[in-house]
């Protein structure tokens, strides 16, 4: 059973910007998404086949698969991910800094092909809001 990573979509606008983000890096060479981390997660093999899900206005509002850890340029470690995003069913979380593991047991279900997840359909704080209230 694979364990996941969550991590803030800092600095993107809206879930369709971040998406965006991720489309730019398929065009790249070996066509996947990178993110820098100092660390490489201690539990980084259990990870390889999971996914890193984004939390956006303090709520889980997708996943990108997850490929593996590979040593940047800089000495820190890339997250190697598929450049897309796949909507599960929002989710509400806490902010924090870094990258945090979630549990199998733990994790959202995918939304079926095609929907978007209420989080993307309505503005993000006030998905957030809902999500805080247990509404979302």
């Amino acid at each position: 059973m694979p364990l996941h990573l969550t991590k803030i979509a800092f600095g993107v606008q809206s879930i369709a910007d971040l998406r965006q983000r991720l489309e730019r890096h398929a065009a790249t060479p070996g066509g996947e998404a990178r993110l820098h981390t100092r660390n490489l997660p201690r539990r980084a093999e259990e990870l390889v086949g999971g996914s890193l899900y984004w939390i956006y206005a303090h709520t889980l509002v997708a996943r990108s698969p997850l490929l593996g850890f590979a040593r940047a340029e800089d000495g820190r470690w890339a997250i190697r991910l598929e450049p897309r995003l796949i909507a599960i069913e929002p989710t509400p979380r806490p902010a924090h800094q870094g990258w945090r593991y979630l549990a199998q047991e733990d994790a959202p279900a995918d939304l079926p092909d095609g929907a978007v997840a209420d989080a993307e359909a309505m503005p993000g704080n006030l998905a957030g809001e809902l999500a805080r209230l247990g509404l979302l």
